[in-house]
């Protein structure tokens, strides 16, 4: 034995004073590391129930679920990731993807219990130690499985762009669509949110694929119009979009166009295929819009015989007569219509209710009526001087420009309004003004702020750069006229639009009056439907609501003979009237085949 033998229990004595290594109670005392992946949370006012956790998670250990006191509502699918823990292998996938930073990993590593039902549960509604833990795997800044930013759509240079009514979007190529369509997580927030409930994540995937007859096939299941909705949809879709929480939301829009750039007249013809066997019925429907068209389409496709009455030229509505070329080229709103004529529907052009056929010959020739007339009347502002003849609608104009009418377009204009519709007739007017005098002199006036306008941000940006004057908060007071002419005008800082109780009722300050120089005054203010094909009989017989026609769930009214549809009933809305023209025909085909069963 050696002298190192010997001593070497004393060299213990040196540890004694030390602090232990050991963990005394190690279940307990024992913290996981500060971003360890422990058990799940859930941040219930971040959490829009979008489900990608559920649809990444590779095991099938998460389930969307539906929580008490959690509501459906738009942009929330009321649902909440169930967790089961017996599937779950802590990849922490489901917290790297989702889009708002909802889900979270706290540091929390030990669970003792004895019924193996509770290691299946909702993080933030089924109460946990470790809720409120701040330590865990939190998805890093830096780290991201989908481009936050969206695919810019290729435009023509406003300096281009300016010198005719060539469409502005070039569409994206096919290479640009695969990455937009690489960003979607497939939420499906968007499909509750469209009124047509058109399948987008599916449509989206056939982009991604490459697989456009798949995709063609799931527009025309919901959207006979998705060439025009393709360019001037209000994508409402995208406000939900889960992707927004986190970049841009996905270009839904632009990827339907896609499609339909991808496809021909001919390949969407042979995916709608025909109609079914005759049925006999006969419908009649007044205004050849999207609602009306989509009701005809779907109508003729169940096998009954419709004629569409339109007071115009050529169909299409609203869509052709108040949008302008630049956003939606007239090829494109043929195509689609064309599509809707290759299954049977028979459009007639230059027939003017009332006129050249009553209504009431419509009730008696055929076994149902559908009123699907758009907005074609512009709103008045009634201030003084709007009676004169250079005060104009803007309804009125842009149908004339449709129509090449030349309609004196005026070296100076002053437009009221912020929608859609005064962007549309301020560049419409500017384009003109550009080709006849060289220079673009319009302002436009809005009662709302600028970041409260109706219109697209899309439109505003664009009519800025155009060389549109735009100035927001100014209300209208007075068309100023000097010897029997226009010459601008008149108006008021916009002080509130709406009093205390929510009731439209704009109050201004007097002191900043304005005097905007113009030899027109446009108004964009609003449009109404003219019902006067109906009669005064008729009218009286008819329930309204507000001016508008009370019709039920599937857009009947009042009359049993007589539904109505479209923008007359639910405003000016491509996708919304293509969502009403299905209702209306589900309902009139349920009528007629009520009709059929023996009594």
């Amino acid at each position: 034995m050696s002298v190192r033998d010997l001593l070497s229990p004393f060299a213990a004595w040196k540890n004694l004073f030390r602090d232990p290594v050991t963990i005394i109670d190690p279940l307990n005392d024992r913290p996981g590391a500060p971003r360890y992946r422990g058990f799940h949370q859930n941040d219930m006012d971040k959490c829009i129930g979008c489900g990608t956790c559920e649809t990444i998670c590779q095991n099938g250990a998460i389930d969307m679920l539906p929580v008490d006191g959690i509501e459906t509502k738009q942009g929330d699918s009321g649902l909440r990731p169930r967790i089961d823990y017996g599937r779950c292998c802590w990849c922490a996938l489901c917290v790297d993807v989702c889009m708002t930073k909802s889900l979270t990993m706290s540091n929390a590593y030990t669970w003792v219990e004895s019924d193996p039902d509770a290691f299946r549960f909702t993080p933030g509604v089924d109460k946990k130690h470790w809720d409120n833990a701040e330590l865990g795997y939190h998805r890093p800044e830096e780290h991201q499985l989908m481009a936050k930013v969206r695919l810019p759509m290729g435009e023509m240079e406003p300096e281009t762009r300016i010198e005719s009514f060539a469409e502005i979007v070039n569409g994206y190529t096919i290479e640009q669509a695969r990455l937009e369509a690489d960003r979607c997580v497939s939420c499906g927030l968007c499909v509750a949110t469209c009124p047509a409930h058109m399948s987008v994540p599916d449509y989206i995937a056939a982009v991604r694929d490459g697989d456009y007859e798949r995709g063609l096939k799931l527009l025309y299941e919901t959207n006979p119009f998705s060439g025009i909705c393709g360019s001037v949809c209000t994508h409402k879709c995208e406000t939900t979009c889960a992707a927004r929480h986190d970049g841009d939301p996905i270009a839904i829009r632009w990827l339907k166009r896609h499609i339909m750039d991808q496809v021909t007249f001919e390949q969407c013809r042979d995916i709608v295929g025909g109609p079914r066997p005759a049925t006999g019925k006969k419908v009649a429907i007044i205004g050849a819009g999207p609602a009306g068209l989509t009701a005809a389409f779907d109508l003729a496709k169940l096998g009954h015989s419709v004629t569409v009455y339109e007071a115009f030229d050529k169909p299409g509505g609203m869509t052709r007569w108040g949008i302008p070329e630049y956003r939606l080229p007239y090829a494109r709103i043929d195509q689609d219509i064309d599509v809707i004529r290759s299954v049977g529907v028979d459009i007639r052009c230059n027939v003017r209710i009332g006129k050249d056929i009553l209504l009431d010959e419509l009730h008696n020739s055929y076994d149902a009526v559908l009123l699907a007339l758009g907005l074609q009347l512009g709103r008045a502002t009634r201030i003084p001087g709007s009676e004169h003849e250079n005060v104009r609608k803007a309804v009125d104009l842009l149908r004339q420009a449709t129509a090449f009418e030349d309609f004196g377009p005026p070296r100076q204009a002053v437009v009221i309004g912020g929608g859609n519709v005064a962007m549309d007739i301020a560049r419409t007017i500017a384009r003109l003004q550009k080709k006849e005098f060289g220079r673009v002199q319009v302002t436009l006036t809005a009662l709302e702020d600028l970041a409260h306008f109706l219109a697209d941000p899309d439109e505003v940006k664009e009519a800025g750069e155009e060389g549109v004057v735009i100035l927001d908060s100014r209300g209208p007071r007075q068309v100023v006229i000097e010897n029997g002419q226009v010459t601008g005008l008149k108006t008021w800082h916009v002080k509130a639009i709406f009093d205390e109780q929510g009731r439209f009722a704009p109050s201004y300050d007097e002191t900043d009056e304005q005097m905007h120089a113009g030899s027109m005054v446009i108004e964009a203010i609003g449009q109404m439907t003219d019902v006067s094909i109906l009669g005064d009989t008729l009218t009286e017989k008819l329930t309204w609501n507000r001016g508008r026609l009370q019709v039920d769930a599937g857009g009947r009214t009042s009359e049993p003979w007589l539904w109505a549809s479209g923008d007359m009933v639910r405003g000016p809305d491509v996708v919304s009237a293509v969502a009403d023209g299905h209702r209306v025909a589900q309902s009139i085909h349920e009528m007629i085949a009520e009709t059929e069963q023996p009594k």
